[in-house]
């Protein structure tokens, strides 16, 4: 039940301690897995006492028990090992200090182990976090490599000394964590994720030399397969464990089966690619000095073809033809240019035998009047009336004079030449 309490009223730590171990107490007794990661028995003592760790979270929690209960099991359990403990939570007052009874230590087998991994492994899968299209690719040539692995571990040393033969140039970012144990887990991961926060970093691979089942388990953490899932930088998984592979092999973008094999597929070898690149230059230059022969051969077979070895000969054949063609056509021009001009000089003296001026040549003469109108009927004249009359070599001005006696005589000469003259003008 809850405790009221203020501060005016506070309770007095012994009693805190007392109530915590109340409730406490009321607990039944529970089975409880972990891994054991500190174990003392001291010679003599009735009571055994070791510390229970939470692989996967930085929890862990003390357990006592009899030197009977544990002596069932010594044989095939120590530090390191994963059990189940069938124990009873208790609370030692006077240190304010949770505890476990343990009556019962049973060690978890491989067997059991490999079953859960299995289990853990369908339950990711079916997640897509081992999907192919997941896969990130390797660059050609990374700059930097970032490297988890133990400190001074073989594996450092294979990745690092191989890739450097590889590729003297590639540069490493090494993070040294654990890679067994309880710290194994958190400090992989806290590794990996630093290593994919930085821009620079190119590839990350995760290197141990192997070992056994239980040695790896922090390597098919749940935890950690999922950081891995979640990095953007391309992790190579290099755990050079080929019987059972963790959980990570399947998560990471690339499987290495040992470190040294990581070194090979991260880095290109210099040798091999100075190699390649001769070889390539090799095919490159045959294929252009192939090329090249071909049309030589194509160009010669085509210079002794007769047009071309003799390019002169179809002109001179023909330049007699051409000779010919062109006089012809100079005659021809010739007859049409004669032909024209004398039909224009016929139409010339055509034109000036019937024109207004051939007729005043004649003695014609045009009478107009004022306005221009010309004069085909003495009617059309007024008495005085100036007229203008124009005649072969110009004109000059006349006046009208209608006596009677002059008008009959003249009328029909005067209509006569009025009309010839008027015909022509028009």
């Amino acid at each position: 039940m809850a405790v009221n309490t203020s501060a005016d009223a506070p309770l007095p730590v012994g009693q805190v301690s007392r109530l915590i171990g109340g409730w406490i107490d009321r607990l039944g007794a529970v089975w409880v897995e972990g891994q054991i990661t500190q174990l003392s028995r001291r010679p003599g003592a009735g009571v055994v006492f070791l510390t229970l760790r939470d692989p996967s979270h930085d929890i862990s929690v003390g357990v006592t028990c009899y030197r009977q209960v544990f002596d069932a099991v010594a044989d095939v359990v120590g530090e390191g090992a994963r059990v189940v403990v069938h124990a009873k939570p208790e609370w030692y007052a006077p240190r304010g200090q949770l505890s476990l009874r343990a009556v019962e230590i049973r060690p978890v087998g491989v067997g059991e182990l490999l079953a859960r991994l299995e289990q853990l492994k369908k339950s990711l899968a079916a997640e897509g976090l081992f999907a192919l299209d997941r896969k990130k690719p390797l660059p050609f040539l990374p700059q930097l490599v970032g490297l988890v692995c133990g400190r001074a571990s073989a594996a450092e040393r294979d990745v690092l000394e191989n890739a450097r033969h590889r590729w003297p140039a590639v540069r490493f970012e090494v993070r040294n964590v654990a890679v067994q144990g309880v710290h194994a887990v958190p400090q992989v991961v806290q590794a990996v994720k630093e290593l994919d926060a930085l821009d620079e970093v190119d590839v990350i691979v995760v290197a141990r030399g192997g070992g056994s089942v239980e040695d790896l388990l922090p390597f098919s953490d749940e935890q950690l397969v999922r950081a891995v899932a979640a990095c953007r930088t391309p992790v190579v998984s290099a755990i050079g464990h080929e019987p059972d592979n963790p959980l990570l092999d399947l998560v990471a973008d690339l499987r290495a089966s040992t470190p040294t094999d990581a070194a090979k597929k991260v880095v290109p070898d210099v040798g091999e690619e100075l190699e390649r690149v001769r070889m390539l230059r090799g095919r490159a230059r045959r294929c252009v000095e192939g090329f090249v022969e071909r049309e030589e051969r194509g160009l010669a077979h085509a210079l002794a073809r007769p047009v071309l070895r003799d390019p002169h000969r179809m002109i001179d054949e023909r330049a007699d033809q051409v000779a010919s063609l062109a006089d012809r056509s100079r005659r021809c021009l010739r007859h049409l240019l004669d032909r024209a001009d004398s039909e224009l000089t016929h139409t010339h003296a055509r034109v000036v035998a019937l024109s207004p001026a051939a007729t005043l040549q004649r003695g014609y003469a045009v009478l107009q009047r004022a306005d221009g109108h010309v004069v085909r009927d003495p009617a059309e004249v007024a008495a005085d009336e100036v007229l203008r009359a124009r005649v072969a070599e110009g004109e000059f001005t006349v006046r009208a004079d209608n006596a009677a006696d002059t008008e009959t005589t003249d009328r029909t000469e005067t209509a006569g030449r009025t009309e010839t003259a008027g015909n022509a003008d028009s």
